[in-house]
């Protein structure tokens, strides 16, 4: 029998794009023959008719499983829950928009050899993307390297394929707050990118708001690494030592070189705001890893499912 690919898409007001989608990737699978495949598609529950896109697709095709979540948990909740529900031997993640080409997808299956049991796409000429998003990228790229270690030369682009193996360890994480580009990069021996063509949005903008970037980074950064309390300590000790040094030259200007010295009101007012600042940020990111402790002692699901279109079955108010 021939191998099982899953493709596994979270879809946000993809009720526009999702339907070309899904027909793209029974083309080319079918065109290339070597496997058997199966669509998830799992609605991060956008206000718009994108679980009713989802519903018909299912009907319509028997590759095709859809599920709805409760509301909105975010786009790595949304991939977890179709891991757990995906039965590929090997599994394929590609977004909603027609931006992630399926005709690229054996680019990255092909890839899958030796050691190398993930496979991230890389944009080389990124033009579709705005000068906002390439910023955010490339501060995620680098955070990423010294956080959580992300290979230099790899991309955490949400196109991806990996296999079984390493979609069991994933999905055996049951915590809140999934990061799945840190769990996979845990899961690993060896990754690697290979270059695809990354083509423009077909209708509709990001779902990616700057306040969402923002939780995306604070949530992998903190589930996977102490780091950012390593810098947060060392900023601390770095400002009281800097502190105590313009004292110690304070004391010296005034008491031994009898220089006439004015501390300035306005200086100091800015070396408080600083300093508390810092000090805000400390604890804030103290708060949030005693938070996320919290939340996982009380056993927060990742997600809820409110209802599930599957070929064979279908079943209704699941909770993961």
């Amino acid at each position: 029998m021939k191998p099982l690919i899953s493709f596994v898409i979270p879809c946000y007001h993809s009720e526009k794009t999702i339907t070309p989608v899904v027909e793209d990737i029974a083309r080319v699978v079918e065109e290339d023959g070597r496997y058997r495949f199966e669509v998830v598609l799992v609605n991060d529950n956008p206000p718009d008719e994108t679980w009713r896109t989802i519903r018909d697709l299912s009907t319509r095709h028997p590759y095709v499983r859809g599920f709805c979540m409760t509301h909105n948990f975010g786009q790595h909740a949304a991939l977890m829950a179709g891991y757990r529900s995906c039965k590929g031997d090997l599994v394929v993640s590609l977004d909603d928009d027609g931006q992630t080409p399926p005709d690229q997808a054996f680019k990255l299956i092909d890839a899958l050899e030796g050691n190398v049991d993930l496979v991230y796409a890389s944009y080389p000429e990124n033009a579709y993307a705005s000068v906002f998003r390439k910023f955010g990228s490339k501060v995620n790229d680098l955070m990423a390297q010294s956080l959580i270690g992300k290979p230099k030369d790899v991309y955490l682009s949400s196109y991806l394929a990996t296999t079984r193996a390493v979609i069991n360890r994933v999905i055996a994480y049951q915590g809140p707050y999934p990061y799945v580009d840190g769990l996979m990069l845990q899961c690993c021996s060896e990754v690697k990118p290979v270059p695809v063509r990354h083509d423009d949005r077909a209708s509709g903008a990001s779902g990616y708001s700057f306040k969402k970037l923002i939780t995306l980074w604070l949530n992998g950064f903190t589930s996977f690494s102490v780091k950012p309390l390593h810098i947060s300590t060392f900023l601390g000790f770095s400002f009281a030592g800097i502190g105590l040094i313009l004292a110690i030259i304070l004391v010296v200007r005034k008491l031994i070189l009898r220089d006439d010295v004015d501390a300035g009101w306005s200086s100091l007012m800015c070396m408080i705001i600083i300093v508390g600042g810092i000090i805000m940020m400390m604890v804030g990111m103290v708060g949030e890893y005693v938070g996320r402790m919290f939340m996982t002692l009380n056993n927060m699901p990742q997600y809820y499912i409110r209802e599930a279109y599957q070929p064979d079955d279908q079943e209704e108010c699941e909770r993961s």
